[in-house]
């Protein structure tokens, strides 16, 4: 049995076992039927005033497209975003997606997925890998679902936020912050290559993808400005030299000494303005940048006999970041690290320098007793006849 008067929109009818069954077609141009039936028309009815509702606002969410499985829609999203990524994006992305997510969510529907679900695959996940892998794939599942929400599959994400996820904690893995006289008995223990690479690191807060594949033009030595704009990632299969993190170009003045050093190495290079200043060692990679691998072994190798045991290479870009904040600010330091928000930089780089918070106290024991004394002098001036 159907509806005797024709609705203005959808249909209900009555099914053979009594119940009401709703019926319209939707803004794909596809009929639609309501995920259940009713016991009564009016009940039919209201579901079909709410649809109609639903696509009057542009809330509507096709119910076929809610029924996607998130492995399909994970790899619909990843092929149509992936042009705007870096290669290294790309290859860490398709892992995540690969190892943490559809191995435990893939065959979950768009729009099955709940908040507590996300909670429990989060904490499936910190039983077996790290903190900073399970926050890796928490986020890309929340800009996998935010893109299914932007499409209209699915009406709200489910990852409403790392605390409701609870997400592990990451462990604050302190820099080591170097004195100069550290980085000058470090880079004494090394080759010429190795020292210019380590007083850029120091002196310029390099990041080590960018210093690598420096050339002879990245430097003008006349106004000692270096350009940095080039950065390797290592990768399966090799390594791609592409833009820097976040596609931003700088430029730096060197200090004189770190310049001069500079000219000595590029005075000991073939001529050319596309030469590696840190070329590959080995002949058959001579016309390539080194390997980070090979330098990592010498710098550890160097560092151990500088009595500075356990030293990263990045250790000297959060050395960097500490000198120049603390003589020139923050804001100085995030532009010479190539930060856009001065935050990372506070959060991630910069350190106080040893010694400073003696220098507070000292300085605000000045202060108490000058305050002291202005209030001891009005006292004596008010009780002088």
């Amino acid at each position: 049995m159907t509806d005797k008067k024709r609705r203005r929109f959808g249909a209900v009818r009555q099914l053979p076992s009594g119940q009401w069954q709703a019926r319209y077609t939707g803004p794909d141009g596809q009929m639609h039927s309501a995920p259940q039936t009713y016991p009564t028309k009016p009940l039919a009815e209201r579901f079909l005033s709410t649809a109609e509702g639903d696509i009057a606002s542009g809330r509507w969410i096709s119910p076929t497209a809610a029924k996607t499985p998130i492995s399909e829609w994970a790899d619909q999203w990843f092929n149509a975003s992936r042009s705007r990524w870096k290669v290294k994006t790309q290859e860490t992305y398709r892992s995540v997606i690969d190892r943490l997510i559809v191995p435990h969510l893939g065959k979950v529907k768009l729009g099955a997925l709940r908040p507590l679900a996300v909670t429990r695959w989060v904490g499936t996940l910190a039983e077996t890998v790290s903190a900073s892998q399970v926050r890796q794939a928490y986020r890309l599942l929340s800009q996998i679902m935010a893109s299914a929400v932007d499409n209209g599959m699915i009406p709200v994400t489910p990852c409403r936020g790392g605390r409701v996820a609870g997400l592990p904690r990451l462990p604050q893995a302190k820099p080591t912050v170097l004195a100069p006289a550290d980085v000058a008995r470090l880079s004494a223990k090394c080759e010429l290559p190795d020292r210019v690479l380590v007083l850029l690191l120091a002196y310029a807060g390099l990041r080590i993808g960018e210093a690598l594949p420096l050339r002879r033009r990245s430097f003008d030595l006349s106004s000692r400005r270096l350009v940095v704009a080039e950065a390797v990632s290592q990768v399966r299969g090799g390594s791609v030299i592409g833009t820097p993190k976040n596609h931003q170009q700088r430029e730096l003045i060197l200090p004189a000494f770190v310049a001069d050093a500079v000219a000595e190495l590029l005075g000991n290079l073939p001529e050319g303005e596309d030469v590696f200043l840190f070329g590959g060692r080995q002949k058959h990679t001579s016309g390539r940048q080194q390997s980070y691998y090979g330098f990592r072994s010498r710098f550890r190798v160097a560092a151990e006999a500088a009595g500075l045991d356990g030293l990263k290479p990045h250790d000297l870009r959060a050395t960097h970041a500490s000198w120049v904040s603390d003589s020139h600010g923050i804001i100085v330091a995030a532009a010479r690290l190539g930060h856009a928000d001065a935050s990372v930089t506070t959060r991630h780089y910069a350190r106080p320098l040893g010694g400073k918070d003696e220098e507070v106290a000292a300085h605000l024991d000045k202060v108490a007793r000058k305050a002291s004394g202005t209030r001891m002098a009005r006292k004596i001036r008010k009780n002088v006849p």
